[in-house]
């Protein structure tokens, strides 16, 4: 896939997806009412918005790194080889890590307990998606490459320091 059509599809894939998940859903539990609070409940309410501002940055960086590989996140569009640049040699599910910590961010943001269990629901269905499909599809499609990147790079805490192999692109 050539880098126009990859990042016209990363564009609608990440307005659907993401914006969906991040955006529109939170927005239906909290209407985004920021209610008010005291002085020490804004200073959580001032790291909220830091979660989200924070938490957003991978996904984003990553939707570019996948356009630049000529290719989009979504699974009907993937690369031809595996990325493992940008926020991906630190964690494998930068995405995904990176949407749940701006919901977080906007449970605390907007003082809702109903975002925090979403954000728990989220991060099950997220975790069991990886696990029964994402990672044997990867597997599958790039095999040995995947496997050595799985080794060494873990799927929700992310490393001290980021990892490089040889027989990665980067």
């Amino acid at each position: 896939m050539r880098r126009l059509p990859a990042a016209v599809g990363s564009a609608v894939f990440f307005v659907v997806a993401p914006g969906t998940v991040v955006g529109l859903l939170p927005w239906l539990i909290t209407d985004w009412d920021i209610p008010t609070a005291g002085p020490l409940w804004r200073i959580v309410q001032i790291v909220g918005a830091l979660l989200i501002v924070i938490g957003l940055i991978p996904p984003v960086h990553a939707f570019i790194e996948f356009t630049k590989a000529g290719g989009t996140p979504a699974p009907i569009t993937p690369t031809e080889h595996l990325v493992v640049t940008g926020f991906n040699r630190w964690v494998r599910n930068p995405m995904y890590v990176g949407l749940l910590t701006a919901i977080v961010g906007q449970a605390l943001l907007f003082t809702n307990a109903w975002l925090l269990l979403y954000a728990a629901a989220g991060w099950i269905v997220t975790a069991s998606f990886v696990h029964w499909y994402e990672e044997p599809t990867l597997v599958r499609q790039y095999g040995e490459q995947y496997e050595e990147y799985r080794r060494n790079v873990p799927a929700w805490i992310p490393r001290r320091h980021p990892w490089t192999s040889d027989a990665a692109p980067t």
